[in-house]
């Protein structure tokens, strides 16, 4: 699984460009796809979304739409483990910040 910082442009059924960015990207084995998951980047409701995609296509690489009930559990178990390990990381991180900044008042 792969973090990203990165962007993409997505063309909708009407033909609008939408700019998203990539949230992350895995491989299953079990379904033989790589999947990616993105929000678009000036919609303030926080859906995610998700598509499968072949690594081989390069930067000009189609999106294609999940198929299966199953592959959407998968990709929402995937995304629910990663926002939670996310979250540990940033409450670690204030953590951390707190004792350090507790630290220096003593």
């Amino acid at each position: 699984m792969q973090e990203y910082d990165d962007t993409l442009f997505i063309t909708d059924e009407l033909g609008n460009e939408l700019e998203a960015v990539i949230i992350l990207t895995f491989e299953s084995e079990e379904f033989g796809k790589n999947y990616l998951v993105y929000q678009l980047k000036d919609d303030e409701t926080g859906e995610y979304f998700a598509a499968s995609f072949n690594p081989e296509d390069g930067d000009e690489g189609n999106l294609n739409p999940i198929e299966t009930d199953e592959e959407w559990d998968l990709i929402e178990e995937v995304l629910e483990s990663f926002l939670e390990e996310e979250d540990e990381e940033h409450d670690h991180d204030h953590d951390h910040d707190c004792d350090h900044d507790h630290e220096k008042h003593e």
